[in-house]
Parts: C-alpha cells; structure tokens; sequence
C-alpha cells in the first residue's frame, strides 16, 4: 500500500503537471488567423470565426453553425488536434476543443465527471438551433460515456441535446480494458520502465478504488454499448491497435447496428493508436469527407480544402 502511494503520488505529479502544461499550451495556442479561443473551462475551449463572451455557460451571441464536439486523446499535442480543427473550420464548423488530464481520468468523481457535466450544461444552453457532431479520440469516448450517463438520468430535459447530435466519429475509441495500456502509453510513450510501473499501479487502482474509480469505467463503458446517441457513426481503428482494439471495436459495432445505428467502419491492417490520420491521411480525409457528405453536414468537399490538409 505504501509502495503504491508513492508511485502514485510521485507519478501524478509528474503527469498532471504536464499534461496541465500541455493543455493550456494545446489551447492557448489554437488562435489562429480568422479564428478566435474563447475558454469555457480549462477543460473546454471554443474554437469560432466570431469573438464571443460566455456567462454560466451561455454564449452572449448564438451561433447558426454547426458545432463539433471534439473529444481528445490524453497528452495530445497541439500540433495534433490542430489539423482536425483546421479541418472543421473551413468547412464553416465551430469546434468545441475538449480534454482531459491523466488525474481526471484516475479519480472520474472528481475529475472527468465534472468535465462531463460541464460539456452537458454548455451543449443544453447553446447551439440550439444547430445540429451538433461528435468526434472523439481514444479515452474521448470515455469521457462521452460520462456526459451520457448524466443525460440518462434526465433523459426527458436532455432530449433536444440528444436530438441535435445528427453524427458522431470515433477514432481508436478505447474501453475500459484498455485502461491499463492507454495510460502508461500515453504519459511515458517512449519510457517501457516507466510504461510498466504504472501499469502495475493502474491494475492496483482498479482493484482498489472500485467505489471512486472502477465501477464508474464500468458504468461508462455499458453506456457506450448501448448508446443513447442513435445517429449515424464512423468508427477508425486497426487490427495491431493495443488500446482502441479491433475486438472492442467490433462490439460496439454489432451492438450499435443491432440498434438499428448506421455503422460506417474503416479498419487498416497496421496502424498505430490515433495515428490513422497521419498515416493515411488520404483514406481517412475520404471516408471522413463521405460520412459528413452522407449526413449533410458539408456539400461536396473543394479540392482546396483537400489539398490543404
């Protein structure tokens, strides 16, 4: 037990500073020219071609846009989710920029559902007359299963955010199995010492805080089987893929389609956890390009914007 606190105490602070760090840095740097950051929580950042105030969670000026729920993998760099952002914007979205830190994720109570039920008031109290997608990378689907969770609880108040989600895309979407891999990856990606010592402590974490901690993944993780969300969904993954697993995968896939949810699947042979866009960027711009064109989000993509990513 003593053991374990250290390590725990010692990692977190490490990658909780970091990623903290990372964040903003991710964040306060994705003003770009034309575009303008309006920072909801330090969680939660809209990306929008107008400047905007917000109060209690309300924009000052609505928006007719739609909007993309963006849901990062943990750590993500700047440079990362840059290109999915460009991608939205000129393609006239907003983007909603959302993460999470490794401590948040560990203790849900306290972190990733407070996220959750801030993500949950901001889409109750605007783009209310704008459909809404989803893309979510890796632990994002997680963190989604939490605002459903919520949502399911008051399911009757929270249909209009519900009905308003008229898409929503998953890339390298990982499970609660995955936890144990995810993690160590994401904080130490080229440090195996480092991988191994805390996967040891999140096997320990499972076992230990199952009331804080463990019953919570479990509960997200049914929730995003059984989706309240019915709209269309594209899902990316790959067979050598440890964390978001083809096996995972192709459960929510057959679940999901026997609710009658339109499935579309791109599946590579190799390729590395959230990396299928840098990868193949052509065959992920494509299918991604055909799932919007399919649920009339964008009209047929300019060879401009092509090009441009």
């Amino acid at each position: 037990m003593a053991v374990s606190r250290v390590i725990s105490d010692s990692l977190w602070f490490l990658t909780v500073r970091g990623s903290t760090d990372r964040i903003q840095k991710t964040f306060m740097a994705v003003t770009v020219r034309r575009f303008s950051q309006l920072e909801v929580t330090k969680n939660i950042q809209l990306v929008s071609k107008d400047a905007n105030k917000i109060s209690n969670f309300k924009l000052i000026k609505q928006s007719d846009r739609p909007c993309v729920i963006l849901l990062s993998w943990l750590m993500a760099r700047r440079k990362h989710i840059q290109k999915f952002i460009d991608y939205y914007t000129k393609h006239e979205f907003d983007v909603l920029c959302i993460n999470i830190t490794p401590w948040q994720l560990l203790w849900p109570t306290k972190g990733t559902q407070i996220v959750a039920s801030d993500i949950l008031r901001f889409m109750d109290k605007n783009y209310l007359n704008s459909p809404c997608l989803l893309h979510g990378f890796s632990v994002g689907a997680y963190l989604w299963a939490e605002v459903m969770v919520q949502m399911a609880a008051e399911q009757e108040r929270y249909k209009p955010v519900i009905s308003k989600i008229v898409g929503q895309i998953w890339d390298s979407a990982a499970d609660v199995t995955e936890l144990s891999v995810g993690i160590p990856f994401a904080v130490f990606p080229n440090n195996k010492v480092m991988q191994k010592t805390l996967a040891q402590y999140i096997h320990y974490h499972l076992k230990t805080f199952d009331k804080v901690a463990t019953r919570h993944y479990v509960r997200a993780s049914q929730m995003f089987h059984t989706s309240l969300i019915t709209s269309p969904a594209l899902l990316f993954l790959s067979k050598t893929d440890p964390i978001g697993s083809f096996k995972s995968n192709s459960t929510v896939k057959e679940t999901w389609e026997n609710m009658g949810i339109k499935v579309y699947w791109k599946c590579w042979d190799k390729s590395p956890h959230v990396g299928h866009f840098h990868k193949h960027r052509e065959e992920y711009i494509e299918s991604l390009n055909k799932f919007l064109e399919d649920i009339s989000l964008i009209s047929q993509s300019s060879e401009r914007v092509r090009a441009k990513l």
